[in-house]
């Protein structure tokens, strides 16, 4: 399955019939760089904004790179929407006339607006851009899209708080105009992000782009004394049982609900992350216009895993919407880190398991290893982002093609010092050699077309067994939700995953060692010593020796493989026992 730029022409507005809409990929770009890697890696448009005029302070982009950053989207094909949804103040306003007559000059395709006083001193001012209402606007049925359209809006941002049914709705009484809902990112526990928690707590403004997440910190339970002291109260396992504790709301007394707190303290409000996948179609099928990722403080790799997997998943489904399957496009977005997946509101309803109070991290099986910045006449140049080590699996994930690229690494050489090490850290920024040599059993003509400067390089990530078992504890969570599995099995789960926390063990691993019959996928890695050297893969070898350039053994053949290869070892080591 090749990834496709397909939608070059920009975006018609007015289409009357929802069937004919095709529905576009928008992504986050919080700056220039993330910016190229969600074009190059499928993105129908992107998003961005100056730190000073949207709701992202950490955003990096100035001016002249928010230019640049137009100029490549329109390059490759791609739609450019700009930000300017900070809800404004008084002190605020003072710089709108500078910057709405510097972003005219820009051109771009749209701009993203929550403010209504805003909204009407762009629509007089400029009217020539195209208006997208915000979800920080707070939309959340169908008449308030038309009231907006009647403003002059091109297309609405509705609310995450909307569920599919209400949305289809919207789709049903508001045909012509564009519609945008968000299907993937981090979720905030307050109404459409209108939160003051981080007001109150730390002075930063939620509203206006400098929310510190205060909703996902962990908090300490604390006792005052009677005279006068305040101590914290530690619950551990001499004193567990002899406390339980409740909130209770004004107007509901009597209905208390439980308080937990371990050795680490409570998380009471951290959401899972957005993750419309496994249900893309209902969204596909009614035909909204605009399918929206959040992340604009996100990484690189973010950018582009979360783009590469959401646009094979919509081509297709146009492709063949019939015989659509989400599971491939999960697994891919599987390699990114996140607190766990939830549909959140699109059944109407958030359950229980849509939070995560015991282990609020983002992690995944994968994570950021490097990027390709430079191809040579023989080599890669890879700029490092996380530690590598003897052994490690790095997979090339190109931006134009739906193959991967695995390879088994001993050594790297450092193209700053010129050493050749088993373990390189990322901190001073290296730039490590992997030489086409290396590739021994792929085609190298296509290696060389297929991995570009901008290939986005992953590897197997080291977690604890706390880690492990959260990311257990996330599938079973998800299957629920798509009721796939009973509701019995979370408790079950979850008690495992307090137990590893109560443990507290702080040794890593990876999913499989790095080293021996037992460290080898089976799959048939570039440089691999244990696949192609030794005889007891010889028949998964025989195997791969049918298959096309760059195909890999399945993973139950590579289950089998490894089944074969163990059952070999134990003959030859009863055949020495006996010789002994």
């Amino acid at each position: 399955m090749a990834l496709k730029k397909q939608y070059k022409n920009k975006y018609v507005a007015k289409l009357p019939v929802p069937g004919a809409r095709r529905s576009e990929l928008l992504m986050p770009a919080g700056s220039l760089e993330k910016l190229k890697f969600a074009v190059l890696y499928g993105a129908d448009a992107v998003y961005m904004g100056t730190p000073d005029m949207c709701m992202r302070v950490k955003s990096k982009f100035s001016l002249e790179e928010v230019i640049e950053g137009v100029e490549f989207c329109h390059a490759h094909g791609a739609r450019a929407y700009l930000t300017l949804n900070l809800i404004a103040h008084n002190r605020d306003l003072d710089k709108l006339p500078e910057y709405i007559e510097t972003i005219r000059t820009v051109k771009p395709d749209g701009v993203i607006i929550a403010d209504p006083g805003v909204f009407n001193y762009v629509r007089q001012h400029a009217p020539e851009l195209s208006l997208h209402i915000s979800t920080q606007a707070n939309v959340t049925n169908w008449m308030t899209v038309k009231y907006w359209q009647d403003q002059g809006a091109d297309l609405v941002v509705m609310a995450r708080d909307v569920s599919f049914e209400e949305l289809r709705e919207v789709r049903e009484k508001c045909p012509d105009i564009m519609i945008e809902q968000f299907v993937h990112g981090s979720m905030c526990m307050t109404y459409s992000g209108r939160c003051m928690l981080s007001n109150f707590l730390s002075e930063r403004g939620a509203n206006q782009g400098s929310c510190t997440n205060s909703c996902r910190w962990n908090y300490k339970l604390h006792i005052k004394l009677k005279d006068g002291t305040v101590q914290e109260l530690e619950i551990n396992d001499g004193n567990k049982d002899l406390f339980d504790f409740f909130l209770e709301e004004k107007f509901r007394p009597g209905d208390l609900m439980p308080f937990e707190e371990d050795m680490r303290g409570s998380y009471i409000l951290n959401s899972k992350d957005l993750c419309i996948m496994p249900r893309l179609d209902d969204y596909l099928s009614i035909g909204i216009d605009s399918l929206k990722v959040e992340g604009r403080g996100k990484s690189a790799y973010y950018a582009g895993i979360v783009a590469r997997a959401y646009r094979m998943a919509i081509d297709a489904y146009y492709a063949d919407p019939e015989n659509w399957d989400p599971r491939d496009y999960m697994a891919e977005l599987d390699t990114v880190g996140n607190r766990g997946y939830t549909l959140a509101f699109h059944e109407g309803r958030l359950k229980n398991i849509s939070h995560n109070y015991e282990h609020t991290s983002t992690i995944a099986e994968w994570e950021f290893a490097g990027i390709v910045r430079e191809v040579t006449e023989d080599a890669f140049l890879l700029e490092i982002k996380n530690k590598l080590s003897a052994g490690d699996v790095l997979e090339f994930v190109p931006p134009k093609s739906a193959e991967t690229y695995l390879i088994r690494c001993y050594e790297y050489e450092d193209m700053k010092t010129g050493k050749v090490t088993e373990e390189i850290h990322a901190g001073y920024q290296p730039v490590v050699r992997i030489p086409f040599s290396n590739f021994d059993h792929e085609n190298l003509a296509e290696i060389k077309k297929n991995i570009t400067p901008y290939t986005l390089i992953r590897k197997e990530s080291s977690l604890t067994a706390a880690e492990w078992e959260r990311l257990k504890l996330d599938r079973v969570s998800q299957k629920i939700e798509l009721k796939q599995a009973p509701d019995d099995l979370y408790e079950g789960r979850l008690e495992k995953l307090q137990d590893a926390i109560d443990a507290d063990e702080t040794g890593r691993q990876i999913k499989s060692p790095r080293f021996g019959v037992e460290g080898c996928c089976a799959r048939g890695c570039n440089g691999c010593r244990v696949f192609w050297d030794d005889p007891k893969y010889e028949k998964a070898r025989a195997l791969l020796a049918d298959r096309k350039q760059g195909a890999l053994l399945s993973n139950a053949e590579a289950l089998e493989a490894k089944d074969i290869a163990r059952n070999l070892e134990k003959e030859e080591q009863s055949t020495k026992d006996k010789a002994a």
